[in-house]
């Protein structure tokens, strides 16, 4: 009889990939990935369309911390040559020497150039928003002095902060923040800012303000365009990141691959039902799989399924105050509407060379206030392999986000698909007779939320530490907005923590709290 131990890990994106991998670097544990869906990545995923990608939610690969960096590159090494549009444009990018070239090997990142702005009023403006010249010239003097006063304003009379309202005010001034928080952020989460916990804001946007965003635009040409670690600068001011030749969901295929070799098992199309326990520890999961339920043992259960799921499924007396808040923890789901044009309406008027001269933004946050569309991809900028016909057409996404159930969730993929070409053709995006292509994803639980029940969450997290042998990881298993490299260190901690033998879980929940490098708006 072996003496080797199992962990069951629920979910096989970024956080149960890396705890599976993790396992089986450093410890004797044999990992069983067990994943609802038939695709592998989450919501970091790429899905294909008619021999066209398209990154689910957009994902940078760019982290400060070393350890996710090293981690990614060693799966897929950085570029030695030049691109397809880069070679193309002449484009100068820095190239890993000994790298590959990605013309001819599929195993590798690409250098990307980060550019997103804001459009709003049929103009481009900033983002993060700033007071530079464009930003002044597009607001027009009047809104440019009120929005420099509003600033002053916040900076003296400071606001308690119990609110994402207030968070936001505090750093850009009220006039800002109603012109490009207030609308955007209600499209997001479908609730307005100042029903919002402050905590989103120091998960998110925690470090940046007005005068950091200005002062990036000053010190920008000084910042050496040859480091790609970009230590020293906000994550939202980065100049580049690297990208897997065909999305995200490229490398966590890979990834995936690696952990069958190495002895790991990955289950698909396999849902959790139920956590079974007895003498406080989690002893066995029950599994459904084409109408098929399964037992399935195991020693250490590491989960990034939803907490509202989690507890759910979990086979004891759940106190009803805990099974109440996880009931009511809110959630955003989210679409994407790939489309497929000849030509943008919209022109580059940037310095930047792209091919077609398309504007070279690999997002745009779509302010507009007349439309229901939260942000619109470009996946031509992403990376040149993402699309079928690069130099003839453009792959775009168009994201909205919603509740799961409601009246956009429920129309059907020709309407809506039609609504959301409507809508571009309307703010002048495109014009509808050049579409040639389409097709709609839903993604559920995309983004866990932070008001309602999520002020007593804490109820929840203690409850769920008091099973010694479970672990939540991962953005949904969290109930946290992480980014995709602090998903992974909440893995990474989960495994140290279990092969030290320690008992405290507070590291594992304690990844990306306090830091000073988050995400930024």
């Amino acid at each position: 009889m072996s003496d080797s131990k199992t962990a069951i890990i629920i979910g096989a994106g970024p956080a149960g990939l890396t705890a599976a991998y993790e396992l089986l670097e450093k410890t004797d544990i044999i990992p069983i990935i067990i994943e609802e869906s038939s695709f592998i990545g989450g919501i970091s995923r790429t899905a294909v369309h008619n021999d066209n990608r398209m990154d689910i939610g957009g994902h940078r690969f760019f982290s400060k911390d070393d350890i996710i960096m090293d981690f990614w590159k060693r799966l897929m090494p950085i570029q030695g040559f030049d691109a397809k549009d880069d070679h193309i444009l002449g484009r100068e990018k820095p190239l890993e020497k000994g790298g590959p070239d990605p013309e001819i090997t599929d195993r590798v990142m690409l250098v990307r150039t980060r550019v997103s702005r804001i459009y709003f009023l049929g103009k481009f403006f900033d983002y993060p928003i700033s007071l530079s010249g464009a930003t002044i010239r597009n607001m027009g003097f009047v809104n440019t002095i009120k929005a420099g006063f509003g600033y002053i304003w916040s900076v003296v009379f400071k606001k308690k902060e119990d609110s994402l309202k207030n968070f936001y005010i505090n750093r850009f001034g009220a006039p800002l923040y109603k012109m490009f928080f207030e609308d955007y952020t209600e499209k997001v989460w479908g609730i307005n800012p100042d029903s919002i916990s402050a905590d989103w804001g120091a998960q998110r946007v925690k470090g940046l303000s007005l005068s950091k965003a200005v002062w990036s635009i000053i010190k920008k040409p000084f910042i050496s365009k040859n480091n790609i670690a970009q230590k020293n600068v906000e994550t939202s001011l980065i100049e580049q990141f690297i990208y897997p030749k065909y999305g995200p969901g490229q490398l966590w295929e890979l990834l995936a691959e690696e952990i069958k070799e190495k002895g790991g098992k990955i289950l698909m199309d396999t849902r959790v039902s139920r956590l079974h326990i007895k003498d406080d520890v989690i002893c066995s999961i029950t599994t459904e799989s084409n109408g098929t339920e399964c037992v399935i043992e195991g020693d250490y259960f590491i989960s990034s399924m939803p907490v509202k799921d989690l507890v759910a499924s979990l086979d004891t007396n759940v106190p009803s105050g805990v099974a109440c808040i996880a009931e009511n923890l809110p959630y955003r789901d989210f679409m994407t509407v790939g489309i497929l044009v000849d030509k943008l309406k919209i022109n580059n008027k940037t310095k930047m060379k792209t091919i077609g001269n398309i504007v070279p933004d690999c997002w745009i946050y779509i302010q507009e206030r007349n439309v229901k569309l939260g942000r619109l991809q470009i996946f031509n900028n992403w990376s040149p392999y993402m699309v079928k016909n690069l130099e003839n057409t453009v792959w775009i996404g168009l994201e909205y986000f919603c509740n799961e159930g409601d009246e956009m969730w429920r129309q059907n993929d020709e309407d809506f698909i039609t609504f959301a070409i409507d809508e571009l053709n309307k703010i002048g995006v495109i014009a509808k007779n050049d579409v040639l292509d389409s097709v709609r994803l839903k993604v559920k639980k995309a983004y866990p939320a932070y008001f309602g029940s999520y002020a007593e969450f804490d109820k929840v997290r203690s409850f769920l530490d008091g099973y010694k042998n479970l672990y939540c990881v991962g953005r949904n298993g969290q109930h946290r907005y992480n980014n995709m490299d602090h998903s992974m260190l909440t893995s990474m901690e989960a495994v140290r923590v279990i092969k030290s033998g320690e008992t405290s879980k507070d590291s594992i929940w304690g990844v990306n709290v306090d830091k000073d490098y988050h995400e930024k708006k």
